[in-house]
């Protein structure tokens, strides 16, 4: 299933849905479980029926599939980010293409004629382990959300990631018992202020401002459960007012979900409800593209089998530039 979480333009409640033919209307979940006799209260929110697990997803495939009422046409709704405010949000390194290529395109941008010490040193460290910080987990809106530049910083950019989000709580989770323990995926847009991002990774304690923002971290448009989607191979394409700026592929992960939860989970408890960042796939930003965002630009990011994520983005001071 696609599950997504909206409003309506004449009720200010926030809903949960089901997204149907073909992607162009949205089934209210509340709706369809009362129809099937059902609490209404099991789907009230995306974090609901996550901590829900299988049972619950089992009842709505139900309710779903026996329902018979009105559905919204997609336009017709505002769709949020499918997880309005995750428990967590760990954003991860998983594919070495984009750690050799942003960090290429970082020496051109320094004037540098090789790699820092800094990118050395996280290069060895991505051959032993996984990499990742810890997001803004309330910086996060959806798809068709425009976001607002911070002051402090010029250079805008983008990066297309995927957003895997645990369905079940662990702790020492082994390789082969991840995938138990993922509920869905979605599209992640991990945007980032390149100009503060560098003069923060050199504190060597990874970036802070450059990724929080209001607005940084865009998930969407919706989330489609894993008995439905895997990104063994999926393409993953960036456009910008249009025009595609990059193509990748979800295989070429060097590092794999599996391997994420299971390092993760050492000694740690990963909670329902958490989202773990890909990472960026190779050449999808904009410091790797050589071309960086601009006031006023409509960013698309797609990944195969789940949809589309849009947004446009201005800068500080929008009002003078336009």
């Amino acid at each position: 299933m696609k599950l997504a979480t909206y409003l309506t333009e004449d009720d200010p409640k926030v809903r949960v849905g089901v997204v149907i033919q073909n992607d162009r209307a949205m089934l209210d979940l509340a709706g369809a479980l009362s129809a099937h006799g059902l609490d209404a209260s099991l789907a009230a929110s995306m974090q609901d029926l996550i901590e829900g697990g299988a049972e619950r997803l089992a009842l709505i495939h139900s309710a779903v599939e026996a329902y018979k009422g009105d559905v919204l046409p997609i336009d017709k709704v505002r769709l949020l980010s499918p997880l309005p405010r995750p428990v967590q949000i760990r954003d991860c390194m998983c594919f070495e293409e984009h750690l050799v290529g942003s960090s290429q395109a970082a020496m051109r941008l320094q004037g540098l004629s090789a790699p820092s010490e800094r990118s050395r040193k996280m290069y060895d460290i991505f051959k032993l382990r996984p990499i990742y910080y810890k997001a803004n987990r309330f910086a996060v809106v959806g798809h068709d959300t425009d976001v607002h530049w911070p002051a402090y910083s010029k250079l805008m950019d983008y990066e297309l990631e995927m957003g895997c989000i645990l369905g079940k709580t662990g702790r020492d989770i082994r390789r082969e018992d991840a995938r138990a323990h993922i509920f869905g995926f979605t599209i992640f847009n991990d945007f980032s202020a390149r100009d503060t991002q560098g003069m923060e990774m050199e504190s060597g304690l990874g970036p802070s401002k450059s990724k929080d923002f209001d607005s940084a971290n865009v998930l969407g448009p919706w989330i489609v459960t894993i008995d439905e989607f895997y990104p063994d191979d999926a393409s993953m394409t960036v456009r910008v007012n249009g025009e595609v700026r990059s193509t990748g592929r979800s295989s070429t992960m060097t590092v794999k979900f599996e391997d994420l939860i299971a390092f993760i989970s050492t000694s740690e408890t990963l909670h329902a409800g958490e989202i773990l960042g890909s990472g960026t796939v190779g050449g999808g930003c904009g410091l790797e593209a050589g071309k960086l965002l601009e006031n006023g630009d409509v960013i698309e990011l797609e990944v195969e089998g789940i949809g589309v994520l849009r947004n446009r983005v201005f800068a500080a001071n929008r009002e003078d530039q336009e």
